[in-house]
């Protein structure tokens, strides 16, 4: 079900997963996974939850007591109906507790009418284009000698690496993320939950 074609050139289109290698030397290879869609957001925090290919992100998460916070930040943010398209859509889902360790000032503030397209951008920060199975980035940091580069939907990029079993994302910022709990299957794409929100 996977919908994404993996590609072993340069010069895709811009939502793509670029495997890199090094942190500070220049890349020795360049592996990019061109995806199938553009456009979406936000999902789920199933901290323990079925995998249930019959609901979309949306559904997923707002039948989630865990992802409560998310689903009010995908309201404000006038991203509910997208994240119901067809898709498909990869999320990296910060779970309430991932949400609890924002500066609670920082969320009010991201979370009221005229920060909604602060807040849309920050939620897109966590989205990527198609379906992206954990399998595919581990894969991805495998061929990249240890670091795969993520292009999210807000034009960022996130640094994915292993730590042991886990997958950990760097964010532009510095700050890490653990994906505590991966593949979770919707409908229209995968959710990953995270363990903190990345920062643009």
């Amino acid at each position: 079900m996977t919908k994404l074609k993996l590609t072993w050139a340069a010069g895709l289109s811009a939502l793509a997963l670029t495997a890199c290698s090094g942190s500070e030397e220049p890349p020795a290879q360049t592996t990019e996974t061109e995806v199938v869609q553009d456009d979406a957001m936000a999902s789920d925090t199933m901290v323990a939850t079925e995998a249930t290919g019959d609901k979309t992100i949306v559904a997923l998460a707002q039948g989630n007591p865990q992802a409560s916070t998310l689903v009010t930040a995908v309201t404000a943010a006038g991203l509910g109906e997208t994240l119901s398209g067809a898709g498909p859509f990869t999320v990296f889902a910060p779970s309430n507790d991932a949400f609890a360790k924002v500066d609670k000032a920082t969320l009010d503030g991201l979370l009221k009418p005229e920060s909604k397209d602060k807040l849309a951008s920050l939620l897109k920060y966590h989205v990527v284009a198609g379906d992206v199975k954990s399998g595919d980035l581990v894969k991805l940091i495998k061929d990249g000698n240890g670091t795969a580069t993520v292009k999210t939907l807000n034009g960022g990029n996130l640094t994915a690496r292993m730590d042991a079993d886990k997958i950990v994302l760097t964010d532009a910022k510095g700050g890490k993320s653990t994906v505590t709990a991966p593949d979770m299957v919707a409908s229209n794409g995968t959710i990953h939950v995270v363990d903190t929100v990345v920062m643009p």
